[in-house]
């Protein structure tokens, strides 16, 4: 890859592998990069263990998100999912497990597929994309089995909350949904733009993350970031960040955000604003925290850049990896 691409490269998602020992990153390109955690961490570490052990094309168009489940490496790219064995990848060995296509309503529309999440209730991969439909993949059969109707633009995040079997999804009409996962029926919908509260007309209505935490949501976008009470649909804290949040998550009794800006936003759960510990990428679209090894806990942090910023521990960046 010539130095244009370099400069003008963009990890847009990242998984850990279930072992915790590597790390999987996805870029604009449509590769997908494998680092070793444990090599990046041991103490005898050189610049060359922060380079991928693996890097290979996985899709025509950009990698939009990656996700692992116990035994696989899934990636969404444009219009298609692939499924790619960990244990083959960390040997090298790069063959697909199987890619499907949902079927799409015409021919010509290649959607892209922003969002995945596995629902563990069933094993089934819940996926949102440019189509304005949430798909349902069956995992132990390989087929699709249902697609969620209801709104009316782009998806950019859908996540499962576990124990009510509900699915959350959010995107450009400005709407949160939620879904029984059971009967596909939408449940609620939420239209957090017309909340005076979060509203900020002069960035747009669309929802670009989501996440939730049993009884807790998280969501932002053009309106502010706001944690909701899903019981009583309500916002509860307001983050006074600036800019557009891409991706947020619970870690402790703290949210860590990243969007527009270089750091990494730690929020208390009422609403104020702790710190912002400084990244190298001018503007950030993923974060992961390792928590499938107490041994190579990090936390990773992804946007413009070919880096990719590893913190040890929450307010301290200890080095990066690079594509």
């Amino acid at each position: 890859m010539g130095p244009v691409e370099l400069l003008h490269m963009s990890v847009f998602s990242q998984s850990f592998s279930p072992c915790g020992r590597f790390l999987a990153a996805g870029n604009n390109y449509g590769e997908i990069a494998l680092f070793s955690l444990s090599a990046a961490l041991s103490p005898e570490a050189t610049e060359l263990n922060q380079k991928p052990i693996l890097t290979f094309t996985a899709h025509e168009g950009p990698v939009f998100s990656l996700l692992s489940s116990d035994s696989q490496l899934l990636s969404a790219g444009n219009g298609e999912i692939s499924a790619w064995s960990w244990n083959e990848l960390t040997k090298k060995n790069v063959k697909p497990l199987w890619t499907k296509r949902p079927n799409y309503k015409s021919s010509l529309e290649i959607p892209e597929i922003n969002s995945m999440a596995i629902n563990p209730r069933d094993n089934s991969l819940v996926f949102g994309g440019g189509d304005n439909n949430i798909h349902i993949l069956d995992l132990e059969h390989g087929v699709f089995k249902s697609v969620l109707q209801g709104h009316s633009d782009y998806i950019h995040c859908v996540n499962v909350r576990e124990r009510e079997g509900e699915i959350l999804s959010g995107g450009e009409d400005g709407t949160v949904r939620m879904w029984d996962s059971r009967t596909g029926q939408s449940i609620h919908r939420i239209e957090v733009y017309k909340y005076e509260s979060c509203a900020r007309p002069q960035y747009g209505k669309w929802i670009s993350c989501l996440t939730t935490d049993s009884d807790w949501m998280l969501c932002g976008g053009g309106p502010s970031m706001s944690l909701w009470h899903l019981r009583s649909l309500s916002p509860t804290s307001i983050f006074p960040l600036s800019g557009c949040q891409r991706q947020a998550a619970f870690v402790q009794d703290m949210i860590l955000a990243v969007g527009e800006g270089a750091f990494v936003s730690h929020c208390l759960l009422g609403g104020e604003v702790k710190a912002q510990i400084p990244c190298t990428p001018q503007s950030l679209n993923t974060l992961q925290l390792n928590t499938n090894s107490t041994e190579h806990r990090v936390l990773t942090v992804g946007g413009s850049s070919n880096h990719i910023d590893v913190f040890t521990n929450l307010s301290y960046r200890a080095f990066s990896l690079s594509f």
